[in-house]
């Protein structure tokens, strides 16, 4: 009976098991029994148990078939499937079962035994759907928990999947070659399923490489195979052939996950920078885009890959920068771009410099472990809304396919065609959960900043919720809530960035698009001056009940104009990115046009960084990364690196250096989880009068923070600040104010000076001492800092 042993080609026929098999065959401690209907009305029960040694059992038993003597009389044969070898079943007397034994040789295991029955005249009994009698062998009933593929030393394999809404589920292996399945199991739900999750094991998955499921609402799993939401190490997305589905043709996509471990990794003496919220200083980028460019210096294989953020550590160290915030790192859909995943657990391929996820995820844990090193944390973007899948079976890569009422939300929600995830659904909850875990555990990262926020509130109808269970269980739970979780409203599915009341249990942070709103506006000359105060003091009437540490401020992002086309192009078209062009539209050699937007470069940073709240630099913001005045993301180009060498990037790269540090010197200022007090903030005019707060002709506005000291004079760390920002087209003559008995003022920056002197280092002190009382000219369009300091005459 070798012939038995060999798997068939095609692997489908298991009918569910409607009771369990007789006496005789559980006795002998079946692991799994089986029962088939025959063509002729007839049954056959089969079990397969381990034997005790190294091997299976195989018992077959036909129980005696009323009103068919004839057939069955004279004995029946196993018949391999696809030989005509053949082995009797032997019955122990007169209208007793026919029954036979086989031995199995484990190592071929898993594979399913085909075989049929035949009577002494040769006719064949096959089940009643006219297919041979196949049982799995190497094959478990497995357990529910925990979801995806469990991976033992000895090679045994667990497989866990949730839908509720499968009728059917197969299991499909895949060899190293071919794109048709090696083997297939078919799940049986009276044996493989409890509850909603469907579960199998194999004792040995040598040989197969990767995995996927084929799931159907009506009978058996049914289309192309799916990938599993909890896979960790998962394959290329694949397009094949295109497919017309609802009047349209669209590419079929497909995914597998990959069986074997995530790749050990050595974190050494890792440690977390752990750094408070308020001491912060965000750095955004694209992992692709950052380094992408031939100018970088790096090799083609490094460029654009988590290796290439690494090489680029000093960089980061070089701006102040402690915190990197990249773009979504999950597999997404190349044409839609990063912020439409379809798998949560994995970084995404193309960022390693081998293409595959295995190297992907030691090259991530490597980047993560070196920015550590460095001080800096690592914090993620990530998407939980949407995903890329689309509702045609043939672009259903995993969830969708897999339990779409579970995971989704039926219907349109604001206009919204894209897949939307019911992410206050217990099912969805529970995957974004453990994926964040995943990430913190696994990977080491710092914190998580949560695109399209609003839609993180809803429920399964779309309807916006008080107490949104997700977002409370990430707030208080006891791994994710010691790391930085940050809402960020921007909508890739719309293009929205509307600021909203968040849930927050004072441990949300939230991205400030109130804050850019309102500095661009001011800058531009169009804002009331009582906007541009409130964002400086750390914008209280957004974050009142948390704390200025929860704002993080931004200038530019990477959806809208970057930091240089603000100030380079203003039509009808931007009119929403309240930009203005200084002169000319687009790319000048106007010096006067030149001039005036490095100085409105310089007043968006400087605004930026004096500002309570902790600022979030983008991509390109130290170099005048232009996208041509394009608002889209998906027209951004790489950064370019030969830029960083030229007179006006050292300028400004050393500008951002500079004011980082003197957010960290004066901490006790600018890194506060508290509101300054209302005592320690005098606000003024040109001539220390009341600022006209309601005038929209008036854009000069004077900042006088009172340091709080111990009185020790010789600490100049402590001394007062006073900040002028002039958004006039003329310049303003400002009064300072008297100093404290003892002190002077110093002037650190005025963004209207040239180069060296506009600000001022320990290494190049160009600070200029003013006198109390004294007038000062703030140039048109620009911004000055003093800071009063004792033992100076």
């Amino acid at each position: 009976m070798s012939s038995l042993l060999a798997p068939p080609a095609s692997t489908r026929g298991i009918l569910p098991p409607r009771r369990p098999a007789s006496r005789a065959l559980t006795a002998r401690a079946a692991r799994s029994c089986y029962r088939f209907r025959t063509d002729d009305d007839g049954v056959v029960d089969v079990a397969v148990a381990a034997k005790d040694g190294d091997g299976y059992t195989v018992g077959v038993e036909v129980p005696p078939l009323r009103g068919a003597r004839g057939r069955r009389d004279g004995g029946l044969l196993l018949r391999a499937a696809d030989s005509g070898d053949a082995v009797p079943l032997a019955s122990p007397g007169h209208g007793a079962s026919l029954a036979a034994e086989l031995s199995i040789d484990a190592s071929r295991a898993p594979f399913n035994l085909s075989f049929l029955l035949t009577d002494p005249e040769g006719a064949e009994i096959r089940t009643h759907r006219r297919t041979a009698f196949r049982v799995p062998i190497g094959v478990g009933q497995g357990r529910p928990a925990p979801l995806g593929l469990s991976l033992s030393g000895d090679g045994a394999a667990n497989f866990a999947l949730y839908s509720k809404s499968a009728q059917g589920v197969v299991l499909c292996l895949y060899a190293a070659a071919g794109d048709e399945p090696a083997f297939e199991i078919e799940l049986d739900p009276y044996v493989n399923r409890t509850c909603n999750v469907w579960h199998v094991s194999l004792e040995n998955v040598a040989g197969y490489v990767s995995y996927g499921f084929r799931c159907g609402l009506f009978g058996f799993g049914t289309g192309h195979p799916l990938l599993d939401p909890y896979a960790k190490v998962i394959g290329e997305l694949v397009a094949g052939n295109s497919v017309y589905e609802e009047g349209a043709t669209l590419p079929s996509m497909s995914c597998l996950g990959s069986l074997a471990n995530p790749p050990s990794y050595n974190w050494g003496r890792d440690t977390r920078p752990f750094l408070p919220l308020e001491k912060l200083v965000v750095y955004r980028a694209n992992v692709a885009l950052f380094t992408k460019d031939r100018l970088s210096g790096l090799p083609d294989n490094v460029a654009g890959t988590f290796s290439g953020m690494a090489a680029k550590v000093q960089h980061f160290k070089s701006l102040g920068v402690n915190a990197v915030l990249l773009e979504p790192v999950f597999p997404f859909d190349q044409a839609k771009g990063p912020y439409f995943p379809y798998h949560f657990f994995s970084p995404t391929n193309s960022y390693s410099t081998e293409g595959c996820s295995a190297p992907a995820i030691t090259a991530m844990k490597d980047m993560v472990k070196s920015m550590h090193k460095n001080g800096i944390e690592v914090l993620l973007e990530v998407v939980f809304t949407h995903t890329s899948e689309g509702e045609a079976e043939c672009q259903m890569i995993s969830t969708r396919g897999i339990d779409n009422s579970s995971y989704y939300i039926s219907g349109e929600i604001a206009g919204c065609k894209s897949s939307i995830l019911n992410c206050n659904g217990p099912v969805t909850q529970k995957l974004i959960l453990d994926s964040l875990r995943h990430w913190v555990l696994d990977f080491h990262v710092d914190g998580f900043c949560f695109i399209n926020a609003p839609f993180l509130v809803r429920g399964p109808r779309g309807e916006y919720l008080s107490r949104p269970p997700l977002l409370e269980s990430i707030a208080f739970d006891p791994v994710l809530s010691k790391t930085k979780i940050i809402a960020d409203p921007w909508s890739p599915l719309d293009i929205s960035n509307v600021q909203f009341p968040f849930p927050h249990w004072k441990r949300w942070a939230e991205m400030n698009t109130r804050f850019s709103i309102d500095v661009r506006r001011f800058l531009k000359g169009e804002a009331l001056i009582s906007d541009l105060a409130t964002r400086l003091c750390g914008s209280g009437d957004l974050f009142a009940s948390r704390g200025p540490a929860f704002s993080f401020n931004y200038v530019s992002r990477n959806s809208g104009l970057t930091l240089v086309d603000l100030v380079s192009f203003s039509n009808d078209d931007l009119a929403s990115e309240s930009s203005w062009n200084c002169g000319e539209e687009g790319p000048s050699e106007n010096s006067a046009v030149l001039e005036m937007r490095l100085r409105q470069i310089r007043n968006f940073i400087f605004i930026l960084f004096v500002s309570l709240g902790i600022p979030v630099l983008n991509m390109g913001d130290e170099c005048g990364h232009s996208s041509a005045g394009s608002t889209s993301y998906k027209e951004r180009v790489p950064l370019n690196w030969k830029g960083l060498k030229t007179t006006f990037v050292k300028e400004v790269t050393g500008f951002i250096s500079f004011l980082a540090a003197f957010r960290s010197r004066r901490g006790d200022i600018f890194q506060r989880r508290e509101f300054l007090k209302l005592e320690n903030i005098n606000w003024h005019g040109s001539d220390l009068s009341e600022p006209r707060w309601e005038d929209p002709s008036s854009k000069f506005l004077c900042m006088h923070i009172i340091a709080e000291n111990d009185g020790n004079k010789s600490d100049s760390v402590r001394g007062d600040l006073y900040i002028c920002f002039n958004a006039n087209v003329e310049s303003v003559s400002a009064t300072l104010p008297v100093p404290a008995e003892g002190s002077v003022w110093l002037r650190l920056v005025d963004t209207s000076l040239a180069l060296p002197g506009f600000f001022g280092t320990e290494s190049n002190p160009k600070w200029k001492q003013v006198l109390g009382c004294s007038s000062y000219e703030v140039k048109a369009h620009s911004c000055v800092l003093f800071e009063s300091t004792w033992g100076l005459s």
